[in-house]
């Protein structure tokens, strides 16, 4: 990694982790705990693996990290614990589309806020790989798209500001580690979701299905999004996760059937291609 450039850093961090979150709607599928039991099992187990591994990495160094973390930790920690719990709220109360809709919102907020705050003014590539993906997201879900639960498409739309709002704070504060805070705000949604869980049991499949989509797609995820934009801006960090939008599906399709419509293999195949260009584009001129 040392003798990569800051584009292809960020830009390999952020397509690992879509890949490992990509199988998260398969194991979801499978899992029959509750929701409440989900989102705190989410919480919980990715805090105590890379609680873990921070203790592993920062040895003796490790309660300096947290106190290092400084105003932007803090705001990181309240960014991704509200945008963690406003995904599940959203889901419970409206359309899956309609959520998704708005998560895919989130580049293109990242890109005004990056321009707000941080003075990162995007260029013309960046904002046509935007909205064609943007475009190519609504084309997907047209069909299922329906009238939604109005608080419903309200939290969805605030995880899309969160998710913006937590690349655009990284990258604010790319000199310092603000893992520590990510774990925080971990165990904030762990505890949050204390309030609302009806049963901590898992069985049978759900033993081994829990665990594994906590460290695969959760942990290990969590830890690259975190790293990635303290080398790109956070707006392309955004970009790579709509491969989730045709990358999920095909998850789906493979373990159990579940045959993805044409919309979908169309709008997917928009933004992979779309992508590729864009990160070829930004590496090629990163390159010179």
């Amino acid at each position: 990694m040392k003798n990569l450039s800051n584009q292809q850093k960020g830009s390999s961090l952020a397509f690992i982790a879509v890949m490992f979150i990509t199988p998260d709607s398969l194991f979801i599928r499978l899992s029959s705990i509750d929701t409440w039991g989900l989102l705190f099992y989410r919480g919980a187990i990715p805090f105590v693996a890379v609680l873990i591994g921070l203790l592993i990495f920062y040895k003796k160094n490790f309660i300096k990290a947290f106190l290092n973390v400084g105003y932007a930790g803090i705001f990181y920690i309240i960014s991704f614990s509200i945008c963690n719990i406003t995904f599940i709220i959203s889901i419970q109360n409206t359309n899956v589309a309609n959520t998704l809709i708005m998560i895919a919102m989130a580049p293109m907020l990242s890109a005004i806020l990056g321009a707000i705050f941080l003075k990162e003014v995007p260029d013309k590539k960046t904002w046509i790989a935007i909205a064609i993906t943007l475009v190519a997201v609504i084309y997907i879900f047209y069909d299922s798209l329906e009238m939604g639960n109005l608080f419903g498409d309200l939290m969805g739309i605030t995880t899309a500001f969160g998710l913006a709002t937590n690349a655009v704070i990284i990258r604010s504060a790319k000199d310092r580690d603000l893992l520590p805070s990510a774990v925080v705000g971990k165990l904030t949604v762990a505890l949050f979701a204390l309030f609302f869980v009806e049963s901590y049991e898992l069985v049978e499949k759900d033993l081994i299905y829990i665990p594994l989509m906590c460290i695969l797609c959760v942990a290990i995820p969590f830890v690259l999004v975190t790293i990635a934009p303290r080398f790109i801006p956070a707006e392309e960090v955004n970009l790579f996760f709509l491969l989730e939008t045709i990358l999920g599906p095909i998850w789906v399709w493979l373990v159990i059937k579940e045959q993805p419509s044409l919309e979908t293999i169309v709008g997917g195949l928009v933004i992979i291609f779309t992508i590729a260009v864009h990160s070829y584009l930004k590496l090629k001129s990163s390159s010179k």
